[in-house]
């Protein structure tokens, strides 16, 4: 399973305004290089939802690849309304086994 192209298709139905998905694998301990992703997304699906209710709806949309390669998914999801707005989104912390 390419992970990154399964997460781009998966999320696809939200009609994302903006979508930037980061491999951060590298940052992580372990030999897995499909493991660790970031994923910024922007869509009007998200208008009324609390942050909770928009993490649910990634991953019912992602949950085959989080019962195989993809071990941790960072999510930063936004309206269109707050993205105009946010400065910058936050930085992944740094692995604790890899530094």
């Amino acid at each position: 399973m390419n992970v990154d192209n399964y997460i781009k298709e998966a999320v696809a139905s939200l009609e994302p305004s903006y979508l930037e998905l980061l491999n951060e694998s590298h940052m992580h301990a372990g030999p897995a290089t499909d493991s660790h992703f970031k994923l910024t997304l922007v869509s009007e699906a998200f208008a009324g939802k609390r942050a909770v209710a928009r993490h649910q709806m990634i991953y019912g949309l992602v949950g085959e690849a989080l019962q195989g390669p993809l071990h941790a998914l960072a999510l930063h999801l936004y309206t269109p309304e707050e993205w105009a707005v946010t400065d910058a989104v936050p930085a992944s912390p740094q692995c604790a086994g890899k530094h």
